[in-house]
């Protein structure tokens, strides 16, 4: 009996430390579990394993890593022979290459001849602490090859091989990039973009991607500045990239400055890191060097002038005059174009035009008979001449210099409707695809979906040019019958 009664009891003692240990657990496991869903329901599924970025919104677009990312070719000053790359990675990769081969059906490029560029590398850290972004430490890469043959397609990749076996995973992938011809009268085609600006990844990818799938076989593309709204913004930079994507590796682009890239007469430290422009600009005038310059392709020169510090900086105004004009003078090719922030002329309401421009920069512009005008800054479209013609003919036998100002991105202004305006535009996102073989000279702006919403060609013999307009024939847009 009592002997009963003592295994009754470790019974019920042991059944009393099994259940409260069960409860124990039942209760660590809740709150574990509580701990791990909580603020993302139910599955504890929804969080992130890198708890040092929880509070970075964005955190991939803004910090680099060992892989290269932000991967850039810049139209150099020759574009038939070479190839210039900008890239960037976290600060542990400070030995990086560019590998350059000629394209094949297949893999064979590999076994070939597969050329080893050393990079430039260049560390860089800095915060925007008027957006409250995070300490960012990145080392930018740059690097060049020249000697390449003309109209010829290559394959290039940047990367390193400084952790020994880790194979590609440091490399980027293999782009494919044609260089320019070098005989006259080849066709070739450039789309140009105004402000994109405000909303990169937003609302601008959808046109430059659009751009690129409309016109697939694009040979660069222009930037006439505000790539982006706040000059040093890790996170819009980030963004711009981001938009382009492979774009901006395997078609080579052009840019001007805005004054969303400047603060008061300081350009953004992230211009010159992240691109690989000409600096063949006015001698003995630092504060302009890639972004005052000139190259060529193929029956092309194209000028970038520096518009906001010309504007902004009265001493950066005659080295650049003095400079266009011998470039101008020296001009062999048969087309011109420049391109620049500011418009000389504003089609933008409550805006006047850039007396600065027009004072120093249209008397070279008449002089050397310049084809085109390309700018930004108003967020509005117009396109036409300033001439003593009157406007809105069909054709004109002897046409002055087209002015164009355009607008890529989301941020829209009202415009006033000009004597020099053929075609203007308010509320409407635009790119422009120019298209020159020989003696013709084609222009057509483009919205995102494809519209076509301006056209017209230049026919050049000589030192006569024809314009012969193709606008189309649907309604100007304008902002108020979008918007009371």
């Amino acid at each position: 009996m009592v002997a009963k009664q003592r295994f009754s009891a470790r019974r019920f003692s042991l059944m009393v430390m099994l259940s409260i240990f069960a409860i124990s657990c039942k209760q660590t496991n809740t709150k574990s579990n509580d701990h791990h869903n909580q603020g993302h329901g139910n599955d504890g599924h929804h969080h992130t394993h890198y708890v040092e970025l929880d509070t970075v919104l964005s955190h991939k677009l803004i910090f680099p890593s060992k892989v290269p990312d932000r991967i850039i070719a810049n139209l150099p000053e020759n574009a038939a022979t070479t190839l210039a790359v900008n890239w960037r990675t976290n600060q542990q990769i400070d030995t990086a290459y560019l590998e350059v081969a000629v394209a094949t059906d297949g893999p064979e490029f590999k076994l070939g001849d597969v050329q080893r560029i050393n990079a430039s590398t260049q560390k860089f850290e800095n915060k925007h602490e008027r957006h409250n972004e995070p300490l960012v430490k990145a080392n930018f890469h740059s690097a060049s090859i020249t000697g390449l043959q003309p109209n010829t397609t290559y394959v290039y990749r940047v990367g390193t091989d400084m952790f020994g076996t880790d194979g590609d995973k440091l490399w980027s992938e293999w782009f494919q990039y044609t260089t320019a011809s070098d005989k006259e009268g080849e066709e070739f085609s450039f789309i140009y973009f105004g402000d994109a600006q405000n909303d990169v990844k937003s609302m601008w990818s959808r046109v430059i991607r659009n751009s690129y799938k409309k016109f697939p076989s694009v040979d660069f593309m222009l930037h006439a500045g505000d790539l982006i709204n706040s000059q040093d913004s890790n996170l819009e930079w980030g963004e711009w990239f981001h938009a382009g994507s492979f774009i901006h590796a395997t078609v080579p682009s052009m840019m001007t400055p805005g004054n969303h890239e400047y603060r008061g007469e300081e350009l953004t430290t992230l211009w010159k890191p992240q691109f690989n422009l000409p600096k063949n600009g006015p001698k003995g005038l630092e504060s302009v060097s890639e972004t005052t310059y000139v190259l060529d392709y193929q029956d092309l020169k194209i000028v970038s002038i520096d518009a906001v510090l010309f504007d902004r900086n009265e001493e950066s105004r005659e080295p650049q005059v003095q400079w266009l004009d011998s470039v101008l003078a020296s001009n062999t090719k048969k087309w011109t174009a420049l391109t620049m922030h500011f418009p000389l002329y504003t089609p933008a309401q409550r805006r006047e035009d850039n007396a600065a421009l027009i004072e120093n920069l249209k008397p070279l512009i008449d002089k050397y008979k310049v084809d085109l005008v390309l700018q930004g800054h108003d967020h509005t479209y117009a396109r036409g001449q300033i001439s003593n013609e009157s406007s809105g003919v069909t054709t004109m036998s002897d046409a002055g210099t087209i002015y164009a100002v355009s607008v890529s991105g989301p941020k829209m202004y009202e415009s006033t409707n000009k004597d020099w305006i053929e075609r203007r535009g308010e509320f409407t996102q635009l790119f422009q695809i120019i298209t020159i073989k020989g003696d013709k000279l084609s222009y057509e702006a483009y919205t995102p979906i494809g519209t076509l919403y301006d056209a017209f060609d230049l026919i050049k013999k000589g030192e006569k040019k024809q314009l012969i307009n193709r606008i189309p024939d649907t309604p100007i847009r304008l902002k108020k019958d979008f918007v009371e």
